[in-house]
């Protein structure tokens, strides 16, 4: 007697000889599935949902927008030739004041200090991405190859002390080696040498500018690379030894491609700040090598409206700047993302 040949692994679609039910997926055999678990959730729901995540985000909301977005409203200055003594309110002072339109900027393209200015920030900020961008990364791959743990703190903290020394501090160090009476202008002088003046040359004044941010701030820039490099599983530098890759080649091609999108970011970022090189840093050494060497942007935005009082032309001044820093990072993150990158954010 036979039985049933019907096997137990049939749908119920099978036996029962019902067409199944098509599903609302439009988007095709090869499209994305929409997930029929996930519905759309209203924002109310979420609200209701979220609010303790909202309520915790909010003082920092606010403290955005009073210190960074309600100033942007005092860019209405740089259209007027504002004087702040017409009231003690400066709101007051600032819808009082007589309009000019586009005059400011006029005057400022006209100027030759303006574009002296500008060529000063262009040139310290490629120098400072040539020679002090790549730095950090170099020192994170040296500490990270360190092998005991100590060893790798402590070169740590040295190279990240100096980040905590002020300007003042900082400048006051190199004069003290690089000064006319330095160390090693002394040095040069008891061996029968012209001694040297680094600190009041005009010719390096750049390099020296680049020189005192390595010194301070590069050991900020190995924390960042430090904690991209940690989330590196070891397996893939073992996978790496045993298929006979060296020391060069695992950095090659298992560190670099897991920093390259902390690189991006932090590049996007610099090109973003390009037009900011170090405003406390330049102005305590602007007196000792002439503005034609050491005026750049933010000192001549604060020399023609905090010393001139010429609030509409300093003003005006800045908005130019914000305005290319932006265009900046709208153009770097546009490469980082043709570099398969995600950058400042994702499409």
């Amino acid at each position: 007697m036979s039985h049933s040949t019907v096997p137990r692994s049939r749908t119920e679609a099978d036996t029962t000889g019902k067409t199944p039910v098509a599903s609302d997926d439009t988007s095709g055999a090869t499209g994305p599935r929409r997930n029929p678990y996930q519905a759309k959730v209203s924002w109310r729901l979420r609200f209701r949902r979220d609010r303790v995540l909202l309520l915790m985000t909010l003082p920092a909301v606010l403290i955005i927008l009073v210190f960074n977005y309600l100033p942007i409203l005092g860019n209405i200055v740089a259209f007027e030739d504002y004087d702040p003594y017409i009231s003690d309110n400066g709101i007051v002072s600032m819808l009082h004041s007589p309009w000019v339109g586009l005059e400011n900027f006029q005057q400022i393209f006209a100027d030759s200090a303006f574009w002296s200015a500008v060529q000063n920030t262009l040139v310290l900020f490629f120098l400072q991405l040539i020679l002090f961008f790549p730095i950090p990364i170099l020192l994170a791959l040296l500490i990270n190859s360190v092998v005991r743990p100590r060893v790798r703190a402590l070169s740590q903290a040295i190279l990240y002390l100096p980040h905590f020394f002020s300007w003042v501090l900082v400048i006051a160090v190199f004069q003290q080696l690089l000064g006319g009476a330095g160390l090693f202008s002394q040095l040069l002088r008891q061996h029968g040498f012209d001694g040297l003046d680094v600190m009041t040359d005009p010719n390096t004044f750049k390099f020296l500018i680049t020189a005192q941010s390595v010194w301070k701030d590069a050991g900020w820039g190995i924390i960042v690379f430090l904690a991209a490099l940690s989330s590196v599983s070891p397996d893939l530098y073992e996978a790496a030894a045993m298929d006979g890759a060296g020391r060069w080649r695992r950095m090659w091609h298992v560190t670099l491609p897991a920093l390259r999108p902390v690189i991006a970011l932090l590049l996007v970022l610099r090109v973003g700040d390009a037009l900011t090189v170090g405003f406390e840093q330049i102005l305590l050494q602007r007196d000792a090598v002439g503005p034609g060497a050491a005026e750049v942007l933010d000192t001549f935005v604060w020399w023609n409206g905090v010393r001139n009082q010429d609030f509409g032309y300093a003003a005006a001044a800045g908005l130019v700047k914000g305005v290319i820093s932006l265009g900046l990072v709208l153009a770097a993150n546009k490469v980082a993302h043709l570099m398969g990158e995600q950058g400042v954010y994702k499409k």
